[in-house]
């Protein structure tokens, strides 16, 4: 009797065994096709943008700014205040998206208003971006009396990606082992000192890493800067943050609604552009952590 229970046990235990295996196999198959569906449909895409923006991007299309007629249209106005709206973001967000994961992993005490605020900023990073922009509209555009400016496109964009740069800041920091934490303090350095001199330069490629991407993603949001009033069609880069502006996605959005086939040969164009600076940064990203870590060593 004995026997013919562990029998049937055994039994069970490879047919259980090969379920299993069969699970495993049939799991990695179909994340094989999701992954395959999801590179062949970002392949037809890319396939059909470049094959229709790419012989418009030249020199004119650089140069030029918005034009009704489609053969005189360009990207000048709309590249030169996507630069302005990068710049200015980047002064705004940076120091303080820094500044506050620095405080909140070096200088914060646990308490129960300490775990609200780091559960509503990791929230916000999940917020919708149009309401960002309704915040913006609010606050910068109608409160503050700064319009359908760049200096408020910018503040928007800011307070967009902050939750992400905060973030980013704080998981960087806990990276830092705190052994070097400690003998720094037991040399004499006081707490500022400790943070400034050893962990965040042990810390900055994940810092810069997260700050790049958060930059990359401002670049492409269209909605917030609709909804505080963004120009869809300007001919002019500004040359002060209070002045009107547009930026590569808005101009993108205006090309494509509109009807003549030459107009979405220019949209397509302009998106070509508009990932090859994403790339860039992204790629960029990659690479300075990748360097610095090879500089860093525990």
């Amino acid at each position: 009797m004995a026997k013919k229970l562990g029998k049937r046990m055994r039994q069970k235990h490879v047919r259980k065994n090969k379920w299993y295996e069969f699970q495993d196999k049939s799991y990695k198959f179909i994340a094989l096709f999701a992954t395959g569906i999801g590179i062949l449909v970002l392949c037809v895409l890319l396939y059909d943008v470049f094959s229709d923006g790419f012989g418009r991007i030249n020199m004119e299309f650089f140069q030029d700014s918005s034009s009704r007629r489609a053969s005189k249209a360009g990207i000048y106005a709309a590249l030169g205040g996507t630069l302005w709206i990068m710049g200015l973001t980047t002064l705004i967000a940076f120091p303080i998206g820094i500044g506050a994961g620095i405080y909140l992993e070096e200088y914060n005490t646990k308490s129960r208003m300490s775990n609200i605020l780091e559960i509503n900023i990791s929230n916000l990073a999940g917020i919708p971006s149009i309401i960002y922009g309704l915040l913006g509209l609010e606050i910068f555009s109608r409160t503050l009396m700064l319009g359908d400016t760049a200096i408020t496109g910018a503040l928007t964009l800011s307070l967009l990606i902050l939750p992400i740069i905060i973030v980013a800041t704080r998981e960087s920091l806990k990276t830092v082992p705190y052994n070097l934490r400690e003998a720094s303090l037991a040399l004499g350095a006081t707490k500022w000192q400790t943070i400034w001199y050893q962990i965040l330069p042990a810390s900055i490629p994940g810092i810069v890493t997260g700050a790049i991407l958060a930059i990359s993603r401002a670049i492409g949001e269209t909605a917030p800067l609709i909804v505080i009033g963004a120009a869809t069609y300007i001919t002019s880069v500004p040359t002060w943050p209070t002045e009107s502006f547009t930026v590569l996605p808005i101009q993108i959005f205006y090309w494509i609604g509109k009807p003549q086939h030459d107009f979405q040969m220019n949209a397509a164009a302009a998106i070509i552009i508009l990932l090859a600076i994403t790339f860039v940064m992204n790629g960029a990203a990659v690479y300075l952590r990748y360097r610095w870590q090879k500089k860093i060593k525990w």
